[in-house]
């Protein structure tokens, strides 16, 4: 499941960040996006973009097309 599906007060657990992209996957991991890291989606833009998600005790924004390179998988509530 990609982080960019998922509906706000969800709690997951990232899988992968950007495999295919170096680049891209070096800020996340910078940003503490990486795999086995735990996360909750806070909410979205009123438009939908973007997302605020929680990291550890930080807060982050994260446009919906670079949540598409991150795999998460949903942890129960």
């Amino acid at each position: 499941m990609k982080l960019a599906n998922l509906n706000p007060d969800l709690r997951c657990r990232v899988l992968s960040a950007a495999d295919d992209y170096e680049e891209l996957q070096s800020r996340f991991f910078a940003l503490g996006l990486f795999p086995g890291v735990e996360i909750k989606v806070l909410r979205s833009a009123p438009l939908g973009d973007p997302l605020q998600i929680r990291v550890g005790s930080s807060l982050l924004s994260i446009r919906k097309r670079e949540a598409q390179w991150i795999e998460v998988e949903q942890l129960p509530s």
